[in-house]
């Protein structure tokens, strides 16, 4: 059973940073794409960013691009996303997602586990 809890999440200034965690159980994490996801209120979920298990590449929504960092620590199963320069429009609910067959990195739906999000409330 695959279990994915983040954590980080809470109140900052725009202009502030933030980093999240996600910390997954699961022996072969190592191999996982492993994405991040948001929901502001009223809206449809939306890819953020996604980094993949070999090869360590990286994808980002053009929204985050230079102000995002996603990472991945393979000795503690924790994948980060380090958020700088962050803006009102940045407020939403964040989750963790793993692709453990693989698949887009930015396509909900290929992602088979999900962790229970954590809020980000980014103040005007």
């Amino acid at each position: 059973q695959v279990q994915l809890v983040e954590s980080g999440g809470g109140l900052v200034q725009a202009g502030g940073s933030l980093r999240l965690s996600c910390a997954a159980s699961g022996r072969t994490f190592s191999s996982w794409l492993m994405g991040w996801f948001r929901q502001a209120p009223g809206k449809e979920r939306e890819f953020v960013a996604a980094i993949t298990g070999i090869s360590g590449r990286t994808d980002y929504a053009d929204f985050v691009k230079g102000r995002f960092t996603i990472s991945r620590d393979g000795a503690r199963n924790t994948v980060y996303l380090q958020m700088n320069s962050l803006k009102f429009e940045d407020t939403a609910v964040y989750y963790c997602a793993a692709a453990t067959l693989g698949g887009s990195v930015s396509y909900s739906a290929d992602y088979d586990y999900w962790g229970q999000g954590t809020q980000v409330t980014v103040s005007s």
